[in-house]
């Protein structure tokens, strides 16, 4: 899958773990237009899977990810604001990660590619922004990866933003996701097709990859939803019971789309990210030129807790930054933000009415 646009990563991009990328690139989407003052872009980050088609567009009329939160008068409203959307270092749709070709070698990257952290995909939106010709975005937001990734973004570049909002993040990975995740890894690696890294793009490590996107799927919703919606209601593909069909239908869907190697790199990132590895997260925000924050977290989350999107809010407080805690009672868990659209246009809406940039109209 391709995407519209491609941002130049500074050449060589010098990675936060060791090791460097020739000739890298950021992919992006955007919608809305720029004003005059080039004050009204928000810069959104993107969880673990999706691409940068957040929504749809005149270029690509496919739906996106958040199709109902970004459009004219949506939440994130395109009438008001330039949305910018990138694809992480390290993914598969469009961005340089393991299966883009290594310009030094002419193969692909695969196994080879550097480690990559939470930090490098902070660096690669910033690389957007400053190739877009922003110096300041009014916003910086991103779900689950994409939570973690704007505290990375404003450690990094404190003075790059005027607003935050963390949704279901965390400052630093649990033990109990780090374990999770762990074990997906692992289902991916004991995949004979996985070849230490080294499979043939045409026979990856499908079943490794799958049980992998079973795993994590359990965790993105929770026990009380998967009741609801499927109970002891029997099989209709051949299993024992209907929510089995559930997991190996997202499984399907992920195993043709996803690379095992971008997964493999991703998920490790996540589990090395920590916010107080670049000082005190109080200090960081209060040196920062946040005005504000708005921190989601829900209730029903086994994913990251909602105890962590209170300790981020916490630090924002502490840090001097008047900040907005959402806690939101949805069955959704994790996966809210991609499926409970309603309480998420409902809270983004509400913050965004009341943190426009000068001059620009709040939606009729």
């Amino acid at each position: 899958m391709s995407t519209r646009n491609t941002a130049p990563l500074p050449d060589p991009f010098r990675l936060h773990r060791g090791g460097e990328l020739p000739g890298g690139v950021i992919a992006y989407e955007t919608w809305g237009e720029l004003n005059a003052a080039r004050d009204n872009a928000v810069l959104l980050f993107t969880g673990l899977s999706p691409s940068a088609h957040a929504a749809s567009s005149v270029q690509d009329s496919r739906p996106g990810w958040w199709e109902l939160l970004i459009a004219a008068g949506g939440a994130l409203d395109t009438n008001r604001y330039f949305i910018i959307c990138v694809n992480s270092l390290g993914s598969c749709f469009g961005s340089t990660g393991p299966a883009s070709i290594d310009p030094r070698t002419g193969y692909r990257y695969g196994k080879h590619f550097p480690e990559i952290t939470v930090e490098d995909i902070a660096r690669g939106g910033h690389a957007v922004v400053e190739h877009l010709g922003i110096r300041q975005v009014h916003a910086v937001i991103g779900p689950s990866l994409g939570g973690m990734t704007v505290l990375a973004f404003i450690a990094l570049f404190p003075q790059a933003a005027k607003h935050l909002l963390s949704i279901s993040g965390t400052d630093a990975a649990s033990p109990y996701a780090i374990a999770l995740r762990s074990l997906q890894r692992e289902a991916v690696t004991l995949d004979a097709a996985w070849r230490e890294g080294d499979y043939l793009p045409e026979s990856p490590p499908r079943a490794g990859l799958a049980l992998a996107r079973k795993i994590g799927t359990i965790t993105y919703r929770s026990a009380r939803e998967l009741q609801q919606r499927f109970a002891r209601t029997p099989s209709a593909e051949g299993h024992d019971f209907a929510v089995q069909d559930y997991l190996a239908q997202q499984a399907r869907k992920f195993v043709d789309a996803f690379d095992a190697n971008c997964y493999l790199r991703l998920s490790r990132a996540m589990d090395l990210f920590d916010l107080t590895q670049h000082g005190d997260p109080a200090t960081l925000f209060q040196r920062s030129s946040l005005q504000s924050a708005l921190v989601i977290g829900v209730e029903l989350d086994q994913l990251f807790s909602i105890e962590e999107q209170s300790r981020i809010a916490d630090a924002l407080r502490a840090g001097g930054v008047s900040t907005t805690f959402a806690r939101l009672d949805s069955l959704a868990g994790h996966d809210a933000f991609l499926v409970d659209f309603a309480s998420f246009d409902l809270t983004l809406r509400r913050w965004f009415d009341t943190h426009s940039p000068a001059g620009v109209n709040h939606a009729p």
